[in-house]
């Protein structure tokens, strides 16, 4: 049996656990030994996006220490995925092990279990909102970004079409939320307003939940709705995935 190490971004580890305990189980419902690594931490993503290469080293280290002997690593992030696959690249004397290795879930998933594998069979009856969040499209290229006029596909949309009894709804246009990490610091009317700008797109869609590969997207895009008293619900797509497993 091929072990997967699972990745927890500390976000998720200390803001939704319920994201990363529906990640750990959708994992072993597919028939793969899943191991947790204590003493996992932050992968350096803070640092590395302001260009803090010699600060963020050691954390990448410790990554690599940690994951390396893994068949697989797979977390339910896309930017910290995208930060381990590509900007670990950006390191100074660094050699990544696990550039190969490591997936976002909805990326494992497509791309290594098969969706003609995919064990979702409990129908989940919900019309849910599908935020593609910036690393997911432009840096894993999990989905074709609206700006480019190239065939359409998406790893995300098909394996969620795999839930029985799912609607999923797209908004017209694939941008940015205005979470981006520090920019929703140094620049938050901004991100305010493109994050109420996505919110008001899904809800034209008629939806009552949004769902997504990143729960930083999303935890902005809630906090948003909650000051402004909007009924909207707010899940990483494993919590989806989970319903529909069979117990």
């Amino acid at each position: 049996m091929k072990t997967i190490g699972l990745f927890i971004p500390c976000y998720v580890n200390d803001f939704y656990p319920e994201a990363a305990m529906a990640t750990l189980r959708v994992l072993k419902a597919h028939g793969y030994e899943v191991i947790y690594p204590k003493g996992q931490t932050c992968c350096g993503q803070p640092f590395i996006n302001n260009g803090l290469f010699d600060e963020a080293k050691p954390l990448a280290m410790r990554m690599a220490s940690l994951f390396e002997d893994f068949d697989y690593v797979v977390a339910p992030s896309s930017s910290c995925v995208g930060t381990v696959k590509h900007r670990y690249g950006l390191l100074p004397d660094f050699s990544n092990p696990l550039k190969h290795k490591i997936y976002e879930l909805c990326e494992f998933l497509h791309d290594v279990v098969g969706v003609e594998n995919l064990r979702f069979k409990k129908a989940v009856h919900e019309r849910v909102g599908l935020h593609n969040s910036c690393h997911a499209l432009r840096e894993l290229e999990l989905a074709t970004p609206s700006e480019l006029n190239i065939p359409h596909y998406s790893k995300i949309k098909a394996v969620l079409a795999k839930i029985p009894g799912l609607e999923v709804a797209q908004p017209s246009r694939d941008e940015c939320c205005g979470f981006g990490g520090t920019f929703s610091v140094q620049e938050p009317e901004v991100s305010v307003r493109m994050g109420l700008d996505r919110i008001e797109d899904h809800l034209a869609n008629g939806i009552e939940t949004m769902a997504g590969v990143d729960m930083s997207c999303l935890m902005h895009m809630q906090s948003i709705a909650k000051k402004r008293k909007i009924p909207l619900r707010f899940v990483h797509v494993a919590q989806l995935m989970e319903k529909s497993l069979e117990v």
